[in-house]
């Protein structure tokens, strides 16, 4: 009987010097499983690195390269007048019309273009109501900046522009991949049509 009165007395004093050690330390954070999760060892973009010759993480893409998804548009069509007429006579839409790829291509230009072209393409959008931008030409009635009625542009045109911008409206290509702007060709020929 001692001896267990003895084991349970130094397992108490055990718990007691362990529990009141721990009250001590306020900074320690305790036995920590895998730290990595949160101490992370990677660079913040905006953190200096002394790994690259200017200091900076956030470094800017090679020369000559495209990101995943997608295309190299100026090197056959470049942001100029005759880029844009190049391809009116030779970029087609890759992709076939149904009713899966047009409701895709609505829901993009929704929320990409219906800001300044409205939800019809008449160019009244929430942005243009505020009038402090001119309004785009109507897709159907309207006459495009570069010539020519905006009903009769052709998949290449409407590419071109959504990619490169015209006017006040900026270039596309890097908030919207080849297939998305594609899909958004498609819709538009859709509001040409209306009167």
């Amino acid at each position: 009987m001692n001896k267990l009165r003895l084991l349970i007395f130094s397992l108490s004093l055990v718990v007691v010097v362990v529990f009141m050690s721990s009250c001590f330390n306020n900074r320690s954070t305790g036995l920590e499983y895998a730290p990595n999760m949160y101490e992370h060892k990677a660079f913040d973009p905006d953190q200096p690195n002394e790994n690259f010759k200017d200091g900076k993480t956030a470094q800017l893409p090679p020369d000559g390269t495209t990101p995943v998804g997608f295309d190299r548009l100026e090197d056959d069509y470049p942001n100029t007048l005759e880029g844009y007429e190049a391809a009116s006579k030779s970029l087609s839409n890759p992709y076939p019309l149904t009713m899966a790829n047009l409701e895709e291509g609505k829901t993009l230009y929704l929320n990409m273009c219906s800001h300044c072209h409205n939800f019809d393409g008449k160019g009244n959008g929430s942005i243009i109501k505020l009038q402090k931008f001119p309004p785009p030409p109507s897709y159907s009635t309207g006459t495009s900046s570069r010539g020519g009625a905006m009903k009769d542009l052709t998949d290449g045109k409407i590419f071109h522009t959504i990619t490169y911008g015209v006017n006040l409206m900026g270039p596309h290509k890097y908030q919207l991949t080849p297939t998305e702007r594609w899909k958004i060709v498609m819709y538009v020929h859709e509001l040409q049509k209306l009167q």
